[in-house]
């Protein structure tokens, strides 16, 4: 009797932690399988760049045209969003008229979802950039937020706000290098939160993706970026947006300085925060592998304290590109197109020296130490992976391929706990 109620506490508190809206990567126990599930539905061409939970639904965005069930003898036509449910893969009717790529997505309050990307349009509506949409389809109306150029790359929600980056100059006429605040309900640009970030000597500046804190307290952005209101701040920058006026802190790194490949005007592709918000892992492509370099790697910086900080780890792919990173507490799972970790002296190849592992297109490291773990599933490299979701029930993996664990995965797939 008591194992039952114990199990039935459980799936309620999985329950409540599902139907919350949640930005920052949960905290689990242990490690998942190495077996994806079989009721995940399948994305048919294109690419997956970003999922998020709203309650029991999976909002998937991309660049896509087709989508189909688990068992593949249904097909839907769904361009570049697209609807499932969390527990059984069953596809929502949920379809608006999205007319371009969507490369990130925010859960909202009320079922409603954010999304940000590189379309001009919205159901037949003028919404450059950014949108808002109640899972049942519809264009929320009311938020009416609109990038000048360019395109959103990342999203979070917060609070009352709605934090946007990417390559844009202004939203709704107000200048905001492409990074902004907004009413979460308005899409209204927030005047207390300026980065000001500029990158002098680079074609444009550049917000490739940004994380908050679980506290709502700092906020991390990476990209093409060189100052943040005058100071140097090279490809990272760290604020405190804890209270009404936002500013920058004095954390500061100069590990991303040197150069790698000619052509990479940032090489930082995506950063998330631990549960706890003491530290946060930074993954990087660069086509420049090297032991004294960050390129094509993954990096842990602590969150505390002011001025320099150096990486406390580096896992180095050895010339792969790493595009996304989860933090669970119990492993850092990063995804790519990577063949090798711990695999510092490789120059696009399997180092001289032991210690390389093969970890093809998805791994993990030790949160600690920053070694790979011993979970391989392997993947399908393509260009990579471009989304992680920690749900209570397992690992997410949005990509460009269709193997996953040794299995068909149309693009999607889930590692259960």
């Amino acid at each position: 009797m008591r194992r039952r109620l114990l199990a039935a506490a459980l799936l309620v508190a999985a329950a409540v932690a599902c139907a919350q809206p949640a930005d920052a990567d949960l905290a689990q126990a242990t490690i998942v399988s190495v077996h994806p599930v079989d009721w995940t539905p399948h994305v048919l061409d294109g690419t997956v760049w970003t999922m998020a939970a709203v309650g029991d639904t999976m909002v998937v965005g991309g660049a896509f045209t087709k989508v189909a069930d688990s068992s593949r003898k249904t097909t839907y036509a769904r361009k570049n969003i697209f609807a499932f449910d969390l527990n059984t893969g069953a596809i929502r009717p949920f379809a608006p008229d999205v007319d371009g790529a969507v490369y990130a997505l925010a859960a909202g309050a009320g079922d409603t979802v954010y999304a940000g990307g590189a379309f001009k349009t919205v159901d037949g509506s003028s919404q450059r950039g950014l949108a808002r949409l109640s899972l049942t389809g519809q264009r929320v109306s009311s938020f009416s937020a609109k990038i000048n150029w360019g395109d959103v790359r990342a999203l979070q929600a917060e609070g009352n706000f709605l934090y946007a980056g990417g390559t844009f100059s202004a939203i709704n006429g107000v200048n905001r290098a492409a990074l902004a605040r907004m009413n979460a309900a308005t899409g209204a640009v927030d005047g207390g939160f300026d980065a000001r970030l500029t990158a002098p000597g680079l074609s444009r500046t550049r917000v490739e993706h940004f994380d908050i804190s679980p506290d709502g307290s700092k906020l991390v952005a990476i990209g093409a970026l060189l100052k943040s209101g005058g100071y140097d701040r090279a490809q990272i920058a760290m604020f405190d947006i804890s209270g009404p006026t936002a500013a920058l802190t004095g954390w500061y790194t100069d590990a991303y300085k040197p150069e790698c490949m000619k052509g990479f005007d940032t090489y930082l592709r995506q950063v998330k925060f631990s549960p706890d918000g003491s530290y946060f892992v930074v993954a990087a492509t660069g086509r420049a592998s090297a032991p004294d370099r960050l390129c094509d790697s993954a990096a842990r910086f602590e969150t505390a304290g002011s001025g320099r900080h150096n990486p406390t780890w580096v896992q180095r792919t050895g010339g792969d590109s790493l595009y996304a990173v989860a933090v669970t507490g119990a492993a850092v799972y990063l995804g790519g197109h990577q063949r090798y970790f711990d695999n510092p002296y490789g120059t696009d190849a399997k180092g001289p020296g032991p210690g390389a592992v093969s970890r093809p297109g998805i791994g993990a490291v030790s949160p600690t130490t920053g070694r790979a773990l011993s979970w391989n599933p392997t993947r399908a490299r393509g260009v990579g992976v471009r989304a992680f979701v920690v749900t209570p029930h397992g690992l997410f993996v949005g990509s460009d391929t269709d193997e996953l664990g040794h299995e068909y995965h149309g693009r999607i797939g889930m590692f259960p706990l």
